[in-house]
């Protein structure tokens, strides 16, 4: 057993006194399901006593962090194979990923829902000691933030963008929501594993507001057709109660976005001297708002005038006509007339 839990970095093994027990299959389940990962099993007393259990486990054995962990198999409710196999995935982890080429799909699959991010510069040995008191604060945290270090020179650059930061940012923290992306961020940085431990839990406990991200407004964001958005000015403008304001939300790389681009200049250039429509838009990979969330480009939402902070999704044909008569039907869309069934007829003809 020993030169079998030592032939890898990282083995399972289901301690079983009945292989054809139901908790057994069900460990033969998950074993099945993970097929990058080894796993064995044992059933003879002697090893029961070699590594100091007395029932049913299961236990994961690390060339790293901890040397052994064991997940004991209730024996009321039994081995449950799905939060077994998060757990294995949860604990296959290191307690601090470096953000790697290799890495980044084990971290972004793991199903963790924050991740504390430490950014630095991997040059400066510096930088590099803050990595003590950021390790020292990810054990009681395992399973629910996964601490990942990322190497501002190297492949976290390409993340950079995301967080609206520099490598110049550097050495800086950002907890994320995974969940909409929400990025949290202390007022000032301070690296010790006890202030690392207290922001984290006071944005779990939600005492911190997300950072939000905001490009500056351009000085002549509201003298074009189409109004300039930006995180900072979004509120005073999609909000005001004096107009009806129709936003695209879009990103400067989607084809879809630039597919309409031509059409939306041209609502707005059709609507410029309505006082109570504004045409807007606004880069979301550049902006953050705290209550609406983009899942995707491009994004239609119409703000009517009034009070109530009301928004409606359009969502229909990307065309000037179509948008026309959804503000000329404040805000929906004119159900279309039935269609007779001689002139069904003769379309259908």
């Amino acid at each position: 057993m020993a030169a079998f839990i030592d032939s890898q970095d990282l083995v399972v093994v289901g301690f079983f006194k009945d292989l054809k027990g139901e908790a057994a299959q069900a460990f033969f389940d998950v074993a099945a399901e993970m097929v990058d990962t080894t796993f064995g099993v044992a059933e003879a007393a002697e090893l029961f006593q070699a590594y100091q259990l007395s029932a049913d486990t299961v236990c994961l054995f690390k060339k790293f962090d901890e040397r052994q962990t064991n997940f004991p198999v209730d024996p009321a409710r039994g081995l449950d194979a799905a939060e077994l196999t998060q757990l294995l995935r949860v604990h296959s982890l290191q307690l601090v990923m470096e953000f790697t080429n290799e890495t980044s799909n084990q971290i972004f699959g793991a199903k963790i829902p924050h991740h504390m991010l430490l950014f630095l510069n991997k040059s400066s040995p510096e930088q590099l000691s803050l990595r003590d008191g950021f390790r020292a604060a990810a054990g009681g945290f395992r399973g629910e933030v996964l601490f990942v270090v990322v190497d501002v020179t190297g492949h976290g650059a390409d993340v950079l963008p995301f967080f609206g930061m520099t490598a110049a940012d550097a050495p800086t923290l950002r907890l994320v929501k995974m969940e909409g992306n929400r990025k949290y961020r202390m007022e000032q940085d301070n690296f010790s594993d006890s202030a690392i431990r207290t922001f984290i839990q006071a944005v779990l406990d939600g005492k911190v507001k997300p950072h939000l991200l905001s490009a500056e407004p351009p000085e002549d964001w509201d003298t074009r057709p189409v109004k300039v958005l930006v995180g900072k000015t979004f509120e005073q403008v999609a909000f005001d109660e004096t107009k009806n304001v129709f936003v695209k939300f879009y990103a400067p790389w989607c084809p879809h976005c630039q597919a309409m681009a031509a059409a939306w200049e041209e609502l707005a250039e059709r609507y410029k001297d309505r006082e109570d429509i504004v045409i807007a838009e606004m880069d979301s990979t550049a902006n953050e708002l705290e209550n609406i969330t983009i899942h995707g480009y491009p994004t239609l939402h119409y703000f009517p005038a009034g009070p109530g902070r009301k928004m409606i999704e359009f969502k229909s044909n990307r065309d000037v006509e179509t948008f026309s008569k959804f503000l000329e039907n404040g805000g929906t869309l004119p159900e279309e007339p039935p269609v007779s069934g001689v002139r069904a007829a003769l379309l259908a003809g």
